[in-house]
């Protein structure tokens, strides 16, 4: 009993200097995240900046901070660093299983390291990955977080991510064009359709104008209106409008729908739908 006391005593500096360095490793981890942070609201909210390298960097630190405080702390406890020693010196096979069971976790880590130097895609950027769409939030070391139009969170791990066909509307250039696609019937007028149409999409407030300077010059229009099709019931028309990003171009779309549907409405302008004959025959033999 005596002894058992004896080696707790002793022991209890090395303990204290053990909770000491898991201590000192959780704060510095958490002043490091929250460093980071103020970095990212800064560089978003007042800058404009893109937070991408930022964000990644600041998970990366903190896995690096957790990874050297929890070695130095198991160092610093003889005990502990028998214990390691002698599970590393026999540790071969271990070695191999563990190697091939992180071998996805590290494809993950270097893809997402990939994604944050070639940057296919960033922080706020408007994404459809397979059947998935939505804004990306976060780029960890394993995995991409992307929020859809539902405020779900989709957890696309970065080795697959970086292997899927990205759709990305928001890299390079932010304008987006939307089709404006309206059917009129064969009796309408088809030149008013097509004024009324340029002119909803003429003075939006989202529209803007893409055209070149040499294209002003040589009298291009604003919006140009074109028949795509003609239907079994309808004359198919379709409108270029452009919006400076995807929510824009969105709302615009749904604006520019009703309110073109309202001046059809007050101009007499048909917009058809499919009409079906049905025949009935009189399957009844009649009597002798």
């Amino acid at each position: 009993m005596n002894s058992l006391i004896d080696k707790i005593i002793n022991n209890l500096p090395t303990a204290g200097v053990f909770i000491g360095i898991l201590s000192i490793t959780i704060l510095t981890a958490f002043l490091t995240d929250r460093f980071f942070k103020r970095i990212i609201r800064k560089s978003t909210e007042e800058l404009h900046n893109d937070p991408t390298n930022y964000k990644f960097l600041r998970h990366a630190f903190r896995a690096l901070i957790y990874m050297v405080g929890i070695s130095i702390a198991i160092y610093s406890m003889p005990s502990l660093r028998v214990l390691a020693s002698s599970m590393l010196a026999g540790a071969g096979v271990l070695a191999v299983a563990v190697g091939f069971a992180s071998q996805h976790a590290l494809s993950n880590i270097i893809s997402g390291i990939f994604i944050v130097i070639f940057k296919p895609f960033r922080i706020n950027d408007r994404l459809q990955i397979s059947n998935q769409n939505g804004v990306v939030e976060d780029i960890t070391l394993r995995h991409t977080v992307i929020r859809d139009f539902e405020n779900r969170r989709i957890i696309i791990p970065n080795a697959k991510i970086s292997d899927e066909v990205i759709v990305n509307a928001d890299f390079g250039d932010n304008k987006i064009c939307k089709w404006i696609d309206v059917g009129i019937s064969y009796d309408s007028n088809l030149e008013l359709a097509k004024l009324i149409i340029k002119d909803e999409i003429s003075k939006h407030p989202l529209s803007i104008d893409v055209r070149t300077p040499m294209e002003m010059e040589s009298g291009a229009e604003l919006v140009n209106v074109k028949v795509i099709n003609l239907g079994d019931s309808s004359v198919d028309i379709r409108a270029w409008a452009w919006a400076n990003n995807s929510t824009d171009a969105y709302n615009m779309k749904c604006d520019l729908l009703e309110s073109i549907k309202l001046r059809f409405d007050k101009e007499g302008l048909e917009i058809p739908f499919p009409h079906r004959t049905l025949v009935y025959k009189n399957t009844q033999k009649t009597q002798p």
